[in-house]
């Protein structure tokens, strides 16, 4: 009850309060009540209606398909390993598409599978003879899967479509935007397959990682109090033991 741990609760209690508004604010970001119409993914919808650069896309638009119109950049048809398409691995054949933008905007496309390596730098090489062309792009857009160690045997390969992992190997990069997502063409061009991209099954647009975030600021508050109550009781204990060793006899 002394003024210092009295002032002390109640920086706690603001403190709490803070943590229990974020928690509530993410609560309410998790639970969209709006639920995901059938059938929203398979309309086709500008790519900017989607998720905007540097963005990271929203749980219930995840498989949206998009569409945006720009041209490829020549040498940086990228190959990824080890992709499955339906019951066979194979290999990925990956573009930078610079889209029309006022400043300059970059999406990572997923154009075809191909069963061989070999395949798939043909593919890339023909690309590569008609990079700059303008034309457009239209598919599903997938969240990123991040970047991945790559095998010893082969260092410079990549496993997973990350377009963080992609960025670094591009050219033309000082100054770019760029799209976290990145979006599986419809169609694949001559020497590939369409990659195999279904849509999704239905979701009930509960975002988990703003629901845990909720979770994690209420633990924050609790914390909050159970720091003073630590502080002050060991004040307190301090104070007994003192009390006993100065007490007579």
């Amino acid at each position: 009850m002394r003024p210092r741990w009295l002032a002390m609760l109640a920086l706690c209690l603001i403190v709490a309060g803070v943590f229990a508004w974020l928690g509530q604010w993410q609560l309410g970001r998790a639970l969209d009540t709006v639920p995901v119409d059938s059938g929203q993914t398979e309309r086709v919808v500008p790519l900017t209606d989607v998720v905007e650069p540097g963005e990271y896309l929203n749980a219930p638009l995840v498989g949206q398909k998009a569409t945006t119109d720009g041209h490829f950049v020549a040498d940086d048809f990228l190959i990824v390993s080890r992709r499955m398409n339906g019951d066979a691995e194979g290999f990925w054949v990956t573009g930078q598409f610079r889209v029309d933008a006022a400043a300059p905007t970059s999406l990572a496309v997923a154009l075809g599978w191909a069963p061989t390596r070999q395949q798939a730098q043909d593919a890339a090489a023909a690309l590569n003879a008609e990079a700059g062309q303008a034309t457009s792009v239209t598919g599903r857009v997938v969240s990123d899967e991040g970047p991945q160690v790559p095998p010893r045997d082969d260092p410079l390969a990549m496993t997973t479509m990350s377009p963080a992992a992609l960025l670094s190997r591009w050219h033309d990069i000082a100054g770019l935007d760029m799209y976290r997502p990145y979006l599986i063409s419809d169609a694949a061009p001559d020497g590939l397959v369409t990659i195999a991209a279904p849509a999704p099954e239905g979701q009930s647009g509960l975002n988990w990682l703003n629901l845990f975030y909720a979770a994690e600021w209420a633990v924050f508050a609790g914390f909050a109090f159970y720091l003073w109550y630590r502080l002050a009781r060991d004040a307190w204990e301090k104070e007994v033991e003192e009390l006993e060793e100065n007490s007579p006899g």
